[in-house]
């Protein structure tokens, strides 16, 4: 869990680093609100193409292998970032760097989900989500500490670090000893029946719930948080202190996720992530209205609390929905599809301050997203605390 969480910092690190880098890049280069926008999506498109790749990827050649190459692909094109000399060049290496994320993601849960005992797997995937809080505020410190004197190309060579974390890597985790039994005895198929039984009557209706909560909450999460630094300017607070502000916020994830990883075995999954979508959807409402410092601090933080809480308990919830040979491809494909959302959420918001809409009414329309995902879950999701989704699946073939 600490290997493939470290991995998963420094994965948060490169998403958390965009959103300082672009905040300075709009007055380095002078970009407007909608180049900001396409900036930030750019990488979601990436993450959307490398979550479908590397999940189908991850069922055929194992975990470990697809965990290390996609470690490779963003530290490489988040080093390379640094040296990019216009606006299309930056983009593309996003998008690359988007791939290697997206794909690093999925593959790094499944692989902790399956290498614990059913009953602690819950909170050690949430706890594996954690590291990510830990990521942001790395981000956050270098956008306060060495984008102002340093310059926001220093931070993409910061950025590039994790592909030496891939040489610990490869020796320090193996694939769960399940996989490699099927691995072993051939127990594989190809791409396109795996995608057919993610949709076969037993798994379709949490296919169907799993991929709308993925999409709102990517969409509300993206387009929040990658503007945040950028919105605390709008409200009027220069650069640095924008840095500062966010840095405060940020630091609200981490009890986010240690209360979701103490609460998810003892509540279940779908009471956990309906319980941190409300609050997320509420906390998106109140910081859209909140103007003063004081209360933008407080929702700001309660709304990086309740959102990234949300974020762990779905990480968990969605390996154990399906058995292991579709397992990777089944968190892929709902992570690529709610990526999808993730190249929407920050284009909209450039979108939309560009003409004139005020931070209340796009902060509303995250609150509305969060709503309909919580309706969904709690109208087609199933809970999945204590089941073993292999026995289930056999119990399923025989009865059938």
């Amino acid at each position: 869990m600490v290997s493939a969480g470290l991995s998963w910092l420094f994965d948060a690190m490169d998403v958390g680093l965009i959103s300082f880098v672009a905040a300075a890049l709009a007055v380095d280069w002078d970009l407007g609100k909608q180049q900001l926008g396409f900036l930030a999506a750019i990488g979601s498109v990436g993450m959307a193409f490398g979550a479908a790749v590397a999940g189908s990827m991850a069922d055929r050649y194992g975990r470990r292998a697809v965990l290390l190459a996609t470690l490779l692909v963003f530290s490489v094109a988040s080093g390379l970032s640094a040296l990019a000399a216009s606006f299309a060049v930056l983009c593309l290496l996003r998008f690359a760097a988007g791939f290697g994320l997206g794909g690093e993601l999925p593959v790094a849960s499944t692989l902790v989900s399956e290498s614990v005992r059913p009953e602690d797997r819950g909170r050690a995937v949430v706890l594996l989500e954690s590291f990510w809080a830990v990521g942001w505020i790395a981000a956050a410190l270098i956008g306060y500490f060495v984008i102002p004197d340093h310059g926001w190309r220093a931070a993409f060579v910061i950025g590039a670090l994790p592909c030496l974390y891939a040489i610990y890597l490869r020796r320090a985790v193996q694939d769960a000893p399940r996989f490699r039994e099927q691995q072993r005895s051939r127990e594989r198929i190809g791409l396109r029946e795996r995608f057919a039984k993610l949709w076969a009557p037993q798994y379709r209706a949490s296919t169907f719930a799993l991929w709308v909560l993925w999409f709102t909450v990517v969409f509300s999460y993206y387009g929040m948080f990658l503007w945040l630094p950028q919105v605390m300017v709008l409200k009027g607070y220069s650069l640095v202190k924008s840095f500062e502000y966010v840095l405060f916020m940020t630091l609200a994830q981490l009890p986010g996720y240690f209360s979701a990883a103490w609460l998810i075995e003892k509540l279940g999954r779908k009471r956990v992530l309906t319980i941190y979508l409300i609050g997320t959807a509420i906390c998106a409402w109140w910081f859209g209205w909140a103007t003063s410092d004081a209360t933008l601090m407080t929702a700001g933080a309660c709304l990086s609390f309740f959102n990234l809480g949300a974020w762990g308990a779905m990480y968990a919830y969605t390996p154990e929905l399906y058995p292991t040979r579709i397992r990777s491809t089944g968190a892929g494909m709902a992570a690529s599809f709610g990526r999808i959302g993730g190249v929407i959420g920050p284009y909209l918001v450039g979108y939309l301050l560009e003409r004139g809409t005020g931070i209340t009414g796009v902060f509303l329309i995250f609150c509305a997203a969060i709503v309909v995902g919580v309706v969904v879950l709690l109208a087609w999701g199933k809970e999945t605390r204590g089941i073993d989704p292999d026995a289930a699946a056999e119990q399923a073939s025989t009865a059938g």
